[in-house]
Formats: C-alpha cells, structure tokens, sequence
C-alpha cells in the first residue's frame, strides 16, 4: 500500500490547468465534522463501516495531538494536484506544496477530516488515493505522518504517509485541503453594527 502511493495516480480526473486563486477550483466533496464525542468513537465508527485503518494512521489517530470538533458543522473540500499549483517536476517537497495551497486561499484541513472523509467517501473508486493537506501528527517514534483516504483494490482504508516537510511528493498526487467559508456574493456588514447579516439557513 505504500509503495502504490508512490506510483499510483487517482483514478478521478481532473484538470491540470494552473491555478490562480482558490476561486478557481471547483467545490469537491462537503463533509461533516465534530459528529463524534472524542477520536475513540469516530475509531469505532470506522470499524463499523468496515474501513481498515492502517498501523501508522491507527497510531496517530491515537495520539493526544489528534483531536475532534467539539461543534458539528459542514466542510467544504476540495481536491488539486501539485501539478495544478503549477508545480513541474516529477517530484515536490510538502512543504513547497502547503505553502502554495495558502497562498491561494486555501487552508489546511483538520485530522478529523481524514477519518471523516474515510466514513462519509464510501463509493471512493478503486485506485484513487487522496492525501489530507494537513499538519502532521507525531507517531509514538516521531514520524511526522499525514494521512490519506484510500482505496487501493483491498478495500477502504485510512492510512499514514511521510509527513516531513522534506518529503518528495509526485507531482501528480491528489491532496484534499478545505475552503475557508466564503460570505454570498452582495454581503455587507451593517453599518455601525460590527456583524454581517447572514442569509437564513447558516446557523
């Protein structure tokens, strides 16, 4: 499984064309978060759905750095390629790819989605392998991991990728990063009153 995250590319396609701005991409997959009362729950939720769950991915689902919403709310994913930052080389160090994704507007996911995505992604195709822009999580040893909602012909699994900074990522790797939520189009904070009006329906 690890070395298929190496060569394998997904099995969705996507444009390569350059990005701009987050604007630019096209909403993928909204999930929910913070549904469970702490990560042993959300763990379970997973044996319950039948997705395996990888030794490093189980290790720091178990660690004290991962953490979930005390507050469920919707999480609007999206799903880019280094390549589609623009990135041409064959190989791209994380970091180099984190860096790009804020600057153009996006952020990077919480380690609940992850395991969230894993849950709510239950038709994923086989072949598709999806790495969660997000901070690394220390192992017991620590390895800085980062995970990846996979589906490499065995079945759904959730699973531990190099984390480092340094690490050399394919070009043509899949990541899922969030959208900040962005307020309709017209919206205009109140003159005077320091708080925007919302359109019904977001509370």
């Amino acid at each position: 499984m690890q070395n298929q995250l190496k060569f394998r590319t997904s099995a969705t396609q996507t444009s390569q064309r350059p990005i701009k701005s987050a604007r630019d991409i096209a909403a993928w997959k909204t999930i929910t978060i913070g549904s469970f009362a702490d990560p042993m729950r959300l763990r379970d939720a997973l044996d319950a759905k039948g997705c395996n769950v990888g030794g490093q991915a189980a290790e720091i689902l178990a660690r004290p750095a991962f953490t979930v919403s005390s507050q469920k709310m919707d999480v609007e994913l999206v799903s880019v390629s280094p390549a589609q930052f623009g990135f041409t080389s064959d190989g791209v160090p994380l970091a180099n790819i984190y860096e790009r994704a804020r600057s153009l507007g996006l952020e990077l996911a919480a380690a609940e989605v992850g395991p969230q995505l894993r849950i709510q992604y239950l038709d994923q195709p086989m072949g598709e392998f999806l790495t969660i822009g997000m901070e690394p999580i220390k192992t017991w040893g620590g390895d800085l991991i980062i995970l990846n909602v996979a589906n490499g012909g065995a079945g759904l699994i959730l699973i531990g990728q190099d984390g480092r900074a340094g690490a050399d990522i394919p070009a043509a790797t899949r990541f899922v990063f969030t959208r900040p939520h962005q307020p309709a189009p017209g919206l205009k904070l109140v003159e005077g009153a320091g708080t925007s009006l919302l359109p019904v329906g977001d509370w």
